[in-house]
């Protein structure tokens, strides 16, 4: 049974959405967004619970969470379309596409070579893409 939200509730909501898209924006820039909105509440939950929540958090900067994302991305294999939205959103705050592909480098002895290499190709595309490759 659906119930009805409180004004408290609609407003944390808010906050948590209008943070999550202001996060949202520091790592992805306007690509975030473009990738979220066509989504529907499904999203809305991404910017609210991922970017909103979890990406605000204390105890890691952003240069830090996108390292274990890519990472963690890397591994899982079969998520290439974020995981090029992540390798984007690591060189938006300040990594260099020679790290990105040391950490890629380092997922090898956990994951295989395959994942490896379908995410050197997504950053070898990309490099591409940014004329610096």
């Amino acid at each position: 049974m659906k119930t009805e939200q409180t004004a408290v509730e609609q407003m944390s909501e808010s906050a948590r959405y209008e943070r999550g898209l202001a996060r949202l924006a520091e790592v992805d820039g306007h690509v975030g967004e473009e990738v979220v909105a066509p989504l529907g509440d499904l999203g809305k939950y991404i910017v609210e619970f991922a970017f909103g929540d979890i990406y605000s958090r204390e105890g890691l900067n952003l240069r830090e969470r996108e390292i274990a994302t890519v990472g963690m991305l890397t591994v899982l294999g079969g998520r290439e379309p974020q995981l090029k939205v992540h390798i984007r959103a690591a060189l938006n705050v300040g990594l260099t596409y020679e790290e990105v592909e040391e950490i890629i480098i380092q997922t090898v002895p956990y994951a295989g070579f395959p994942t490896a290499i379908n995410a050197i190709n997504i950053l070898r595309q990309l490099k591409k893409e940014d004329g610096a490759g």
